[in-house]
């Protein structure tokens, strides 16, 4: 287990497009009858996304609390650490006890806290071992995106993006419009996301298919390949731009880009990727698979604007 206020280190670089992730499995307890051992829920949050873990500090929801999840905020370092408390979120009945933490996360230019109950270990997997959200799974929410089996415990993959939107407001007010209607390729896990990157796409004047992670969209362009190839068209009469997440099941945004610019006809596509982990420190795994740009999450209303460019300066 590791030890509160301690950083998160795993001293293993992944090397960008092997469809891999360091996950950090933590758990949340939920109350049982009396004379029952809690009952344990088991889930897992991408690595790079965590800065460090706290012991708990105690913190009792705010009259003023802007959802029923939020415990307050803490100093830390140079930061006011808002903190969430995740069992709420998730309707799991926790009890509270000295030994909770907090997760201190960093994504989405911005810095929150999570508490649970504790956490476990860090595993390596790849992302063909994260089995899509499909059926019944323990707490049902948009925010679990994968389930990673391991043999005595299923480990629900979390969106925390997906939790932190709740705050956040979305509009579509100031997205650029193409002049003429362009067509896209767009792959998020996150139905929330997706949600919000369709509002954006539909105002900016593209027609585009959404599928659900890098998988499926490598085999809806390499179909789109095959037909511009039977019907001596240009790829580019079939799609203008791809537009993908990072962080998703059986195919995450790196390996797809690679896919993508390996090939001699869809190379010539622009990719844009988008993730809450794309930093000025990350922005080089990008940059090695080829993709022609990267956003953060908090700027997603600006896809569009890049397609445009991207697609514009791709014709001229």
């Amino acid at each position: 287990m590791k030890k509160a206020d301690s950083p998160i280190d795993t001293g293993i670089l992944l090397e960008t497009g092997t469809n891999e992730l360091e996950l950090l499995e933590f758990y949340i307890e939920e109350s049982a009858p009396e004379g029952e051992q809690p009952v344990r829920h088991h889930f897992g949050i991408n690595v790079a996304k965590v800065m460090q873990v706290i012991e708990t500090p105690n913190l009792e929801p705010p009259e003023s609390a802007p959802h029923p999840s939020f415990l307050g905020t803490i100093p830390l370092r140079e930061v006011i650490l808002a903190v969430l408390d995740l069992s709420v979120w998730l309707e799991i009945d926790m009890p509270k006890t000295e030994r909770d933490i907090v997760i201190v996360t960093e994504f989405s230019q911005s810095v929150t806290g999570f508490l649970v109950s504790g956490v476990t270990e860090i595993h390596r997997v790849g992302w063909r071992e994260v089995i899509p959200p499909s059926g019944v799974i323990a707490k049902s929410t948009d925010a679990i995106v994968g389930l990673v089996d391991k043999e005595d415990r299923f480990i629900q993959l979390l969106d925390l993006e997906t939790i932190l939107s709740e705050f956040e407001d979305h509009d579509t007010d100031n997205v650029a419009v193409a002049e003429r209607e362009y067509k896209a390729v767009v792959c998020d896990d996150s139905a929330t996301i997706r949600m919000m990157v369709d509002a954006n796409l539909k105002a900016a004047n593209f027609r585009h298919r959404i599928l659900n992670n890098g998988e499926e969209a490598l085999k809806a362009l390499l179909e789109l390949k095959r037909v511009a190839e039977e019907e001596d068209r240009d790829i580019t009469d079939f799609v203008d731009v791809v537009i993908s997440d990072i962080e998703m099941p059986l195919m995450d945004g790196f390996t797809l880009t690679k896919n993508i610019k390996q090939d001699p006809v869809l190379g010539k596509l622009p990719v844009i990727l988008y993730s809450s982990i794309i930093t000025d420190e990350l922005r080089h795994k990008g940059d090695s698979v080829g993709a022609d740009h990267q956003i953060s999450k908090p700027e997603l209303n600006r896809i569009a604007e890049k397609a445009i460019q991207l697609i514009e300066g791709h014709t001229e």
